[in-house]
């Protein structure tokens, strides 16, 4: 294990531990100085009602994915994407995973993603516009990244971690409708310090959602370094991939960067139709190593800044 590796997972530990126990902590206080004795059994209730809500969205999430993403099973035999299949075989033997089942999503853009639950089982996805984008060595490099979510148990962590501001949310939720509907004299100050408590919790369970961002960034980049250690040539494959899903997003990603470091092709703006976009990969790459990322360019983001994670591959390539 390096010390890429180490960094990121001990990151997550410590995060995640300290989210779930400084929100549980938080709300058992608050929960504390208003019910008293009480507070044990209206947390431990609203838990349960919350779980089982999450429990049940993670259950069924998976059908409800497919419908939106109009997503569709590939088998072996396929005459035209069975290769698909092979290709997410060898990548789950190279992380020691049974051979999750593969969709194709025909949406208009170009993604892929690991899902998955009890009784759906494992489920990685691929939309058409990513197969038409790179090519075998490049896809394979992404579903690296895939197969790491799924070798990592990233949705259960996730939905482990979501308890905690969906629990603040609901207990506020509560609180802010009791003090509303509340009666008058001391009932009514007593309703409006319910209310405020409620809007309190509400506020405190949007601010425990940027440390779930800033979670999720971590996993990503955990999953970035599952592809780099896992499948050969991983880290360079999965750069030219970035850079082409951007291209393939925001054909002028290139001629941003060019008019930010030329003050001239500010005054003067180069369209880029006729290029070939794919031509620019390198270029783009070659930005994304020398930008330097400001600490809070990605903050309202689930995923890292490009540059970051192109930054981290290019350590992995020589460690």
């Amino acid at each position: 294990m390096n010390v890429v590796s180490i960094k990121l997972k001990l990151g997550m530990v410590l995060l995640s531990l300290a989210v779930l126990v400084a929100g549980f902590a938080l709300v058992y206080g608050v929960l504390g100085y208003i019910y008293g004795s009480f507070t044990p059994a209206i947390i431990v209730g609203a838990l349960i009602v919350v779980a089982f809500l999450n429990v049940i969205q993670w259950l069924i999430g998976p059908y409800i994915i497919n419908a939106m993403y109009r997503a569709k099973e590939v088998s072996r035999d396929d005459p035209t994407y069975g290769w698909l299949v092979d290709l997410v075989d060898e990548v789950a033997l190279y992380n020691r995973l049974g051979t999750p089942k593969v969709y194709i999503a025909d949406v208009p853009f170009p993604n892929a993603f690991a899902y998955g639950s009890p009784i759906a089982g494992k489920r990685v996805a691929i939309t058409l516009p990513l197969l038409r984008s790179l090519n075998k060595d490049e896809i394979k490099a992404v579903l690296g990244h895939e197969l790491g979510h799924l070798r990592h148990k990233d949705v259960e962590l996730l939905l482990a971690i979501g308890l905690i501001p969906t629990l603040m949310y609901w207990i506020g939720y509560s609180l802010m409708w009791t003090g509303f509907l509340g009666g008058g004299g001391n009932q009514r100050n007593g309703s409006l310090y319910a209310w405020a408590i409620g809007i309190g919790l509400l506020v405190l369970s949007f601010v425990f959602q940027f440390f779930i961002l800033a979670i999720n960034r971590m996993r990503e980049a955990y999953a970035d370094l599952n592809s780099a250690t896992t499948i050969p040539g991983g880290a360079e494959n999965l750069e030219r991939a970035l850079a082409k899903i951007t291209l393939t997003v925001d054909p002028r990603a290139v001629e941003k960067y060019r008019n930010k470091n030329n003050v001239m092709r500010m005054l003067f703006f180069t369209s880029v139709s006729g290029e070939d976009v794919y031509g620019n990969v390198d270029e783009l790459i070659n930005y994304w190593k020398s930008e330097k990322v400001p600490w809070y360019a990605d903050f309202f983001s689930d995923h890292p800044h490009p540059a970051k994670r192109i930054q981290m591959l290019e350590k992995l390539k020589y460690s």
